[in-house]
């Protein structure tokens, strides 16, 4: 690789860094607008900034709006102050946030975003790295961020804390056995007779270009790697790790200040990549319809990179509201009904999905 293209990938690499956090410091502002919403309140609307609050109309707007809530939010957890406690290992202590946020920073290199169409034709995908074995590069490094809600649990040494670090972990191994396997039926077709045999995510969105979209001839694998995905985020009815009512804040109770922050953040970066992930698996990633692309449109050159980045991030965030109505609107489960879903009801149903889709994809690919 010549030097002009490592300064380029970095370029492109610090672009999307930027973008996932900014994104998840607006997530963070959207769930409390939605939540606001949901039960009759107001929500952010009072941070503003001297200059632009003195504007007449357009910063009153964005005042009320709640536009300067996030950066207020990033000031206030960076300023505070930093309390350690005495009795923790405070070497896993500190390490525990880093590593909860790390895995999403790491897996948004091989997750595509959209395409740039020549006027050659040729097509360029906006990805840091299209990787023919993507879908087990994510799943391999997303598997980590547990590790840094155990090391928290297990560092605080604090009995609470700790059960909340065991909870994840427990929690973590039930859902993502049946992930993994809901989402081998799209691969399964996509490496059958006749077709390139991939792991990638680029040929995923592809293989939906033009006809139907996975979650709608495979329904039930759609639907049992959104609640996985609910599972694995540590998010209502699902976090187990955190459960206030039982375990006072669960894994980070000890946590202050900056690395509490973090782990706010690490949440959040794994919701919007987990929502990436399933509409790119089964939501036809940057197609705008089932049977359509935006190639029957004509459109190519920049416009394609527009529309197509658009189009994806529409669908995340229709899955970001998605996971905040959940929250606002479903109890918790108990840890007991948690563990049931996922060995007694979504492993089996996961495998017995699978059974079908090689009977069917067997049919449909005999000669």
């Amino acid at each position: 690789m010549e030097i002009s293209d490592i300064i380029i990938k970095t370029i492109y690499a610090a672009i999307v860094v930027s973008v996932l956090m900014g994104f998840c410091s607006y997530a963070v502002l959207a769930e409390r607008k939605v939540s606001s919403w949901i039960q009759g309140r107001v929500g952010p609307n009072r941070t503003t900034l001297p200059l632009l609050g003195s504007i007449p109309y357009v910063g009153r707007f964005l005042t009320r709006l709640g536009i300067f809530q996030p950066a207020a939010d990033g000031l206030k957890f960076l300023f505070k102050e930093d309390v350690i406690p005495a009795h923790v290992n405070k070497l896993y202590f500190v390490l525990a946030p880093v590593l909860s946020l790390i895995p999403a920073l790491t897996t948004v290199a091989v997750v595509p975003f959209g395409y740039f169409e020549h006027a050659d034709g040729t097509i360029t995908n906006l990805v840091l790295t299209d990787i023919n074995v993507a879908i087990l590069f994510i799943f391999a490094i997303s598997s980590l961020g547990v590790y840094g809600v155990v090391l928290a649990g297990w560092a605080s040494n604090s009995k609470y804390p700790f059960l909340g670090g065991i909870r994840a972990s427990a929690q973590m191994i039930s859902y993502e056995l049946a992930m993994g396997i809901s989402v081998l039926p799209v691969f399964m077709w996509l490496n059958g007779p006749g077709r390139d045999g991939t792991l990638s995510l680029v040929d995923v969105v592809n293989a939906q270009g033009g006809g139907l979209w996975f979650a709608m001839w495979m329904p039930f694998s759609f639907l049992i790697f959104l609640v996985c995905i609910f599972a694995e985020t540590n998010r209502l009815p699902f976090d187990m790790a955190e459960s206030e009512t039982e375990l006072v804040s669960g894994f980070h109770t000890e946590y202050s200040s900056f690395k509490f922050g973090l782990f706010f953040v690490g949440e959040y970066a794994h919701m919007i990549i987990g929502s990436a992930i399933i509409a790119i698996l089964f939501l036809g990633g940057w197609h705008p319809l089932p049977f359509m692309t935006w190639a029957d449109f004509g459109v190519t050159g920049w416009l394609s990179a527009v529309l197509s980045v658009g189009t994806l991030l529409g669908k995340l965030c229709g899955f970001l509201f998605f996971f905040m109505w959940i929250r606002w609107t479903l109890p918790r489960f108990r840890y007991d009904q948690v563990m049931k879903l996922g060995w007694q009801m979504l492993l089996p149903a996961s495998i017995a999905n699978l059974i079908l889709y090689t009977i069917v994809i067997y049919f449909i690919d005999a000669p």
